[in-house]
């Protein structure tokens, strides 16, 4: 029987199936988590930033790929695909994440850390499957550095977390989410392989947004909150303190971005993509 908890109450569960690793007892001081504390709110913002920061970063791969600087352009479409379609979405979620009765804090250096985590895996795999005759191998092998990455910036992130609680997670969820983050980190790669045009590019950053949120919530659902007595009250920035400043630098990136690729795409002397023919014909792939 699972009785309603109330904000800032212990939530208490009797147990259908009491295990010897996690006896009644374990049960009883099980806190409730919240992650949509502002409702949908924070999911549709996090959605909606990540499937922009997709969209961006894809225009960007392609002008890597058939235009000039193609490191510049390769490391703007890993800023805007790992920071603003992966970190920027965590970090929006987590804004609507709580702890019934517990203070949050977080640490900067590791907050700092994880976002440099999501750039730097993703610009590893972007650059592996942009390289001239990269094929299968390099995106197996980009989409596995890239998906446990993500993982790893995920999992960094929640460390940097600070409460005055004791947290858990489930090992088969996390192992779930770590799989879910290396499909989606490889259909990322596919998708920047590809060279399409703006209605196939959106509905590919769509699919990659929904992806990323589906890794970040069977993250979470892997965790457990449970109360510790006596608690210090934790260290560390207020969520607002830290996320806030960090996501409005980044989101006035991903806004520059836009501009900056908007303008390359209308550039008449702009990259050719090499599957088309002189006369703007569509070569056929085989």
């Amino acid at each position: 029987m699972i009785s309603t908890p109330q904000r800032g109450m212990r939530r208490t569960v009797k147990p259908y199936n009491e295990t010897p690793d996690f006896p009644a007892e374990r049960w009883m001081d099980m806190l409730h988590l919240e992650h949509f504390a502002f409702g949908w709110l924070t999911p549709a913002l996090a959605y909606f930033l990540s499937a922009t920061g997709c969209a961006i970063g894809l225009q960007c791969t392609r002008q890597a790929r058939y235009g000039r600087r193609r490191a510049v352009w390769l490391i703007l479409a890993a800023v805007t695909i790992g920071g603003t379609g992966i970190w920027v979405m965590h970090f929006v979620a987590m804004l609507g994440f709580s702890i019934d009765g517990a203070q949050i804090r977080f640490d900067v250096p590791l907050t700092l850390l994880s976002a440099a985590l999501a750039i730097g895996v993703v610009g590893i795999g972007l650059y592996l499957v942009t390289t001239p005759g990269s094929g299968l191998p390099a995106l197996l092998t980009g989409g596995a550095i890239t998906g446990l990455g993500i993982g790893a910036m995920h999992f960094t992130g929640m460390y940097a977390m600070r409460t005055d609680v004791h947290i858990e997670y489930d090992a088969a969820r996390v192992a779930l989410s770590l799989v879910i983050a290396t499909v989606a980190a490889t259909a990322t790669l596919w998708f920047s392989m590809r060279s399409w045009g703006l209605p196939s590019t959106l509905a590919a950053a769509l699919i990659m947004a929904a992806a990323v949120a589906t890794m970040h919530y069977t993250g979470m659902s892997a965790m457990h909150a449970h109360a510790v007595t006596d608690a210090a009250p934790p260290e560390g920035a207020e969520p607002l303190q830290v996320l806030g400043p960090l996501l409005g630098a980044i989101s006035v990136v991903t806004v520059v971005l836009l501009i900056g690729v908007s303008m390359a795409l209308t550039n008449p002397h702009g990259p050719t993509d090499p599957a088309t023919t002189s006369t703007g014909e569509r070569r056929p792939v085989r």
